[in-house]
């Protein structure tokens, strides 16, 4: 199965209602890409507050101790095993991020750690949003253009 694709319409998630441009991240805390990458990920919900939606793969109070450690939204929505929200996504690889539109029209997804990914889905939320684009991951700030989740 692979990820949901621009056009498809994103599947609900209890507690979220797309009547905004959202990015939304699925994440594991015991995945080294999504521990690299869980700065990056905050980015988004610094430069557009209230339009990320974190999912963590695991217990509260391991998402709870992993945005601590390495500076993810403490919000997360904590997903339970069989994680039937990733599997309606058709997540298979974590870290992977939506860029879901007003209308709940999935507009982007990036698969893993992608710099120019991460930055197309911030300059697509920075245009529906009218918010001032803020670049997620630039080259020499230490991180690869690209790792696979």
């Amino acid at each position: 199965m692979a990820p949901l694709a621009p056009g498809a319409s994103a599947p609900p998630i209890p507690g979220v209602t797309f009547s905004e441009p959202t990015a939304v991240a699925f994440y594991k805390v015991t995945c080294p890409v999504c521990q690299m990458a869980a700065p990056k990920i905050q980015t988004f919900d610094d430069a557009y507050p209230g339009h990320l939606v974190a999912v963590g793969e695991d217990p509260e109070p391991k998402l709870a101790a992993f945005a601590t450690q390495y500076h993810m939204p403490a919000s997360a929505i904590s997903e339970p095993p069989p994680y039937d929200i990733s599997e309606a996504y058709g997540v298979r690889t974590v870290p992977t991020m939506f860029l879901v539109d007003a209308a709940g029209t999935i507009v982007d997804t990036v698969e893993g750690w992608d710099r120019d990914g991460y930055n197309r889905v911030s300059a697509g939320l920075a245009e529906m949003t009218g918010a001032t684009y803020a670049p997620v991951s630039e080259a020499g700030d230490g991180l690869p253009a690209f790792r696979p989740g």
